[in-house]
Parts: C-alpha cells; sequence; structure tokens
C-alpha cells in the first residue's frame, strides 16, 4: 500500500516550489507532522510487558485530524456520543452548499466564511423548525464541515443532522413529526432563506460579495434513526480527506487515486502530478483551533440533562448505554499480555531502524 508518508517524502519539496505563495503556516505543519507518523523520523515510547517484561520502542504517532493514520480512537469516541443524545423519531441530512463564485473568498479568510457557513445553516434551520405547523419549536442539530467534493476539489459545505423534533421552552411541549411523514422542509426555500442569511452576514464582515448569478443548493434527505448519517460524517471528521487504500498508483512523477462518483455510483480514477496531489489534500487542512464538528439546540452537550428528561417522560425506555469503547492498549508480541508505557517522547535516533509496533496498538497522542 502506498502511504501519505511516503507520497510527502517523495514531492515535498515539488509541492512547496509550487504553491510556495499559496501555502499557509497549518500547511507546513501539517506536512511536517504526517511526514514523520509513525516513522523512524517520529519520537520514541519505551513500553514493557507487564507479564514477561519485555521492552518495546515504538514511533509516535503524529495525532494531526487530517493523518489517515490517526485519531480512530477519537473518531469512535465521537460517534458513541452522538449516538447516544439520538431522540426517537425520523432523522434528516440537510445540506448547505457554498456557491462556486464565494470559494475563494472563503480560501482567503477561511475560519471567519467557514464559520459563518456553519452558523447561517443552523440559523437557517432554527427559523424553518420554529415556523413549521408540526413543531413550532426550537430544533437540534449535529453540524459538520467538509471542504472536500468527492473527487478531493475544494468544496465548502455543511451537513447537518436533524430530528423531526422540536422543543417549545415556552410551553414546555415536546413536539414531532407524524411517524410517516418523510418530508421535513422545502430545499428551494432553505437555499433562498440560506442565501439570504450568508450574504447579510458576509456584508457585515465587510466582504465585496461578487455581483454575479450564483447557485445557491440546499439539500434535505430523510435518513432513518440517524446513525448511518452519524457514521457518514465522522468518516472523514478525525481521519483527513483521503484513505491510503484509495491511493492506487505512484509513478514516481504522478500519483493516482480512486474516488466513488455520486451520481452513477462509479469508481472513477483521477491522476495528478504529486505535487498536485499533495496541494489538492492540503487544501482541506482547517485553520488551527477550528471546530469542524458542532451541536446545536437541544442536542448540543449543555442539554445533557433535559435529553435524559426526555427520555424519561418521553421516549420508549432503552437498555442500558453501552460502556465507552476505551483506547486500545499495547499488546506483547511474546505472552500478548498488555504493555505499560514507561517513557514518552524520547528523541528519534535516525540511524535505527523503526521499532515494531505492537498488534492493538493506537498510538494517537
Amino acid at each position: 500500500m502506498i502511504t501519505l508518508a511516503s507520497l510527502i517524502e517523495r514531492f515535498e519539496a515539488d509541492c512547496l516550489a509550487k504553491y510556495h505563495h499559496a501555502l499557509l503556516p497549518s500547511h507546513r505543519q501539517a506536512l511536517a507532522a504526517m511526514k514523520r507518523c509513525r516513522t523512524h523520523m517520529a519520537p520514541r515510547m519505551l513500553a514493557q510487558c507487564s507479564g514477561c517484561h519485555e521492552q518495546l520502542t515504538v514511533p509516535h504517532s503524529c495525532g494531526h485530524r487530517s493523518c489517515p493514520h490517526c485519531q480512530h480512537f477519537e473518531s469512535q469516541r465521537w460517534l458513541e456520543r452522538q449516538t447516544q443524545r439520538l431522540v426517537a423519531g425520523s432523522y434528516f441530512l440537510v445540506t448547505f452548499t457554498l456557491p462556486a463564485q464565494l470559494r475563494p473568498l472563503a480560501w482567503q479568510h477561511q475560519r471567519i466564511v467557514y464559520d459563518l457557513l456553519m452558523d447561517c445553516a443552523w440559523q437557517t434551520l432554527r427559523t424553518f423548525s420554529q415556523n413549521h405547523r408540526h413543531l413550532q419549536g426550537s430544533p437540534g442539530a449535529i453540524a459538520v464541515l467538509h471542504t472536500h467534493g468527492r473527487d478531493l476539489r475544494f468544496h465548502p459545505h455543511v451537513h447537518l443532522v436533524i430530528p423531526g423534533a422540536a422543543l417549545d421552552a415556552d410551553k414546555r411541549l415536546w413536539r414531532v413529526l407524524p411517524a410517516k411523514a418523510k418530508y421535513l422542509f422545502n430545499e428551494k426555500a432553505l437555499a433562498k432563506v440560506f442565501r439570504a442569511k450568508l450574504l447579510a452576514a458576509l456584508h457585515e464582515q465587510g466582504f465585496a460579495v461578487p455581483a454575479v448569478p450564483m447557485k445557491w443548493v440546499a439539500d434535505c434527505t430523510r435518513v432513518g434513526d440517524g446513525r448511518k448519517a452519524l457514521v457518514y460524517l465522522g468518516r472523514y471528521l478525525y481521519r483527513g480527506v483521503i484513505q491510503e487504500h484509495d491511493i492506487v498508483g505512484c509513478d514516481g512523477v504522478s500519483v493516482t487515486y480512486r474516488w466513488r462518483d455520486g451520481k452513477s455510483g462509479k469508481t472513477m480514477l483521477r491522476t495528478l502530478n504529486g505535487a498536485t496531489f499533495l496541494w489538492l489534500v492540503l487544501q482541506h487542512v482547517l485553520p488551527k483551533g477550528f471546530r469542524r464538528a458542532r451541536n446545536h439546540g437541544f442536542l448540543h452537550p449543555n442539554c445533557k440533562r433535559l435529553i435524559a428528561l426526555l427520555r424519561l417522560l418521553v421516549f420508549r425506555p432503552t437498555a442500558c448505554p453501552a460502556q465507552p469503547t476505551q483506547r486500545p492498549t499495547l499488546v506483547c508480541r511474546c505472552c500478548g499480555a498488555p504493555m505499560v508505557i514507561l517513557k514518552r517522547r524520547i528523541p528519534s535516533t535516525l540511524g535505527e531502524p523503526p521499532g515494531a509496533v505492537a498488534q492493538g496498538a493506537d498510538l494517537s497522542t
């Protein structure tokens, strides 16, 4: 399998030379982190078996959220937390897409525009829910920002998983859609209101919006109980935009990767110059500290007690929630006993061969 670290080592110099004018400090940090992730260049940690006292040095993972190797455990825990907040009823996946004419602006002012994109999407759903004839209250939503299309091109959009339910705090009422409802909000109306809110927010920030026709797209699809939609959103939350098994070829000059076309469902291949491929991956590195996933309304973390009360008074009794997944431990290669970390962040000695990683290890730090 072709690793992303090997591609960075091979094409990093070309990428820096070709795109030096557009690279941000966060891009350079991502390159450096993913290049040494679990390699002989990474710091090491010393582990000792609790049974036979066998010792092993293991390279650290980089822990970067754009790295395909890292954050598997964090992704699983995020999915478990969101699943625990699911409420009874039908769920819908609502998607708001930034028009192509505004993508250059989003690229130049990523933190501000991404934040406005997510906030305006939530405010749009909140407005529609309060005016809905069945709901008439404040909804809850789980929002995740994606900056890529299926072919990895720059394509900012936000997904929101929203239950067909709302809370009327003034009247202390919990309202839900009819059980067989397959429709939540009108997509054209969603796009129109979202357009108005986002353009107004951009003008308030002092941005000059191009005076050209724009295609505003909103999509609203029923997704059952919401679990599959959460799995889909969690897939790209922490582990980057491409998995290494989708990198199918590298001839020393170009890189070939595969992707699935959303309309036809067919698997497509795309070949790019190595430096261009790295730049394609780096375009989706978010600004430092930016929260890609956010909870709104009654699904906000501050509303845990409210969800517990709703489960008790409104929803059908459910089985006790499963225990949270525990972080995997290193396992001794000799006796299979768990290993204990004795020392971390041991400086790497480049002349030494990489230490073997014990079975079952999750080295995200």
